[in-house]
């Protein structure tokens, strides 16, 4: 488990991405307790607020869950909840993106389906 200090994406963000990571990879299972808050901190060397700031979004999200005095558990239903945000942000962020980088260049969408298939040594 490692953050990039170089990247423009706040601590906070990147450690809820790797906590999501490790639930679709199957490493934490749905209804299995997560790292605490100080564990995340000393794991990742970075301040304990910082680490719950990255729990409670997920938390925010229905991802994970807190049991008074327990820590915060993985939700049931987290792994179809992490595809689906992920996919649509896919969507928006690479395939709209390259769709409409393709209108500007004159490319339809069919040429493009060809180039992926090309691609990928397909017919």
């Amino acid at each position: 488990m490692e953050l990039k200090n170089d990247s423009t994406t706040p601590i906070y963000i990147q450690i809820a991405e790797l906590i999501e990571d490790q639930i679709l990879e199957g490493i934490i299972k749905e209804e299995e307790q997560v790292y605490s808050t100080n564990e995340l901190s000393s794991l990742l060397h970075v301040n304990p607020a910082t680490a719950r700031k990255g729990l409670n979004l997920l938390v925010e999200e229905g991802i994970l869950y807190k049991k008074r005095g327990m820590g915060m558990f993985v939700s049931f239903g987290a792994t179809r909840m992490i595809k689906a945000k992920r996919i649509n942000s896919f969507f928006r962020d690479y395939i709209l993106e390259m769709l409409q980088e393709g209108e500007k260049l004159g490319i339809g969408k069919d040429e493009i389906i060809k180039m992926i298939k090309e691609y990928k040594g397909e017919r």
